[in-house]
């Protein structure tokens, strides 16, 4: 007969938990006075809402679904995916970069997220829009050879081209940093493993290194997410037509400018939220595997026999 090591105590933290559930919340006089204080606030915020004429709800509601804002809220939407979709391939290859042992390398990777998380952004994006001062024409091709082709800078760098670019440019830095985190997170125990099993650098990055960073980079990369949808109402000084733009061409002819800002920040908070679900799903997801990785709830069971074997080899 064989028997078997537990290497989980899953017994003991289920009544852990249990008893965890049965605990009761007692309310103190402190707890009390601030739910009054905040349904008096409430009441308060909701009094001068409905009181205050200036707000114009009737406006609200007009534009609120008008076709110029909800091309504005596409668009919105478009850059933030691009955005983020460029920001990631580009932030993983510097953050690889970023945790080089080749001293150039890191020290290029270092350079880039200094510069790009040190400026404004919104100096970024205007530089990136006028870059056809600096090269107006940029001749690509194969050097020592006739092949090659010009390109007119003033015509390719469009006004939404220099906000993908420069929003892209920008938030790798931060997702390099992000990614590099979550590569420190991992076990140094399971690198010596792969070590011992003698994967390259290459295995050992896409089969170790990435997939057990990803509990602690997918959360942080959601808030990223949320941030970018909120920053690209900066791209409206470039005269893109997003949210934020849309709602301004309207105010600018029919001067009801509360009304429709009122109109933007209703739509910035409804695609927050929806994007905060997600990530709040992700979040449990990814914590519920980190509790029984340190519990060890959910691990194998060894044979007694075989480990007794091993030893005795």
């Amino acid at each position: 007969m064989t028997s078997t090591i537990n290497l989980a105590p899953t017994e003991e933290v289920g009544r852990v938990e249990a008893t965890e559930k049965r605990r009761v919340h007692r309310r103190g006089v402190v707890e009390y006075a601030a739910w009054m204080v905040c349904v008096l606030v409430g009441v308060g915020v909701a009094y001068t809402l409905v009181t205050n004429e200036n707000y114009q709800w009737g406006v609200v509601a007009q534009y609120f679904t008008a076709p110029t804002v909800l091309k504005g809220l596409v668009l919105t939407l478009v850059l933030t995916a691009m955005t983020m979709f460029f920001g990631t391939i580009l932030g993983l290859v510097i953050a690889i970069l970023r945790v080089s042992k080749v001293r150039p390398v890191m020290l290029l990777a270092s350079g880039y997220i200094t510069f790009f998380r040190g400026t404004p952004v919104l100096v970024q994006l205007i530089f990136w829009f006028n870059i056809a001062a600096l090269y107006p024409n940029i001749r690509i091709g194969i050097p020592f050879t006739d092949v090659s082709r010009a390109l007119d800078i003033n015509a390719l760098m469009s006004a939404t081209t220099a906000a993908i670019v420069g929003l892209s440019l920008n938030v790798a830095a931060y997702l390099a940093e992000i990614i590099r985190g979550g590569f420190a997170s991992v076990d140094k125990g399971q690198l010596e493993a792969a070590d011992s099993l003698g994967m390259s650098g290459r295995t050992k990055l896409w089969r170790i290194i990435i997939p057990q960073s990803m509990p602690s980079v997918v959360p942080a990369v959601g808030n990223q997410v949320i941030g970018m949808f909120k920053e690209t109402s900066l791209v409206s000084v470039l005269g893109v037509a997003e949210l934020l733009q849309s709602v301004q061409l309207i105010y600018a002819r029919t001067y009801q400018t509360i009304p429709l800002l009122i109109v933007a920040c209703l739509w910035y908070l409804l695609m927050t939220v929806a994007l905060s679900y997600p990530q709040s799903l992700i979040e449990k997801k990814y914590s519920r595997s980190r509790s029984r990785v340190a519990t060890g709830v959910g691990q194998p069971q060894i044979p007694l026999d075989a480990t007794l074997g091993s030893e005795a080899r």
